[in-house]
């Protein structure tokens, strides 16, 4: 098949295509004698691949270590090794932004407290004071 109806087929622009096969990542073209690309059918399921092994966050580098030249031969060990790293640093991820929603839920509150009798910069001083109470006490606990 011709890279246009690849394009057609993946979703990929076919600048996309041309950038995988200068990368490495897609390896099975042929020229025709006219020079134009001639792309077998599997790589359309090649470059669902690469573009799904992208959106869970695996580098080029990556996927280029991982994917087989023959999809048939996958290393099995080193995948799903590579995998179950990758749901790891999700979450670590999840862990990291859960505690940041936490943290900024709680400032959130804390503002919104505002005793009646008083002005947003004696608001802002009384915020920032538990902020940083807050912060050395953590400090202590994990020294």
């Amino acid at each position: 098949m011709n890279i246009g109806e690849l394009a057609k087929r993946t979703g990929l622009t076919q600048s996309r295509i041309r950038f995988y096969e200068r990368e490495g990542l897609l390896t099975t073209v042929e020229r025709r004698a006219n020079g134009y690309r001639a792309y077998p059918a599997e790589a359309v399921m090649v470059l669902e691949v690469i573009a799904s092994a992208q959106k869970a966050g695996f580098s080029l580098d990556e996927i280029r270590r991982l994917l087989p030249p023959d999809l048939t031969n996958w290393e099995h060990d080193a995948l799903m090794s590579a995998l179950r790293g990758r749901v790891a640093d999700i979450e670590a991820l999840e862990a990291r932004l859960a505690e940041s929603k936490a943290q900024l839920i709680a400032l959130i509150d804390l503002i919104e407290a505002k005793p009646d009798d008083i002005d947003c910069a004696t608001n802002a001083r009384r915020v920032l004071s538990r902020i940083m109470g807050s912060a050395s006490t953590r400090t202590v606990k994990s020294a």
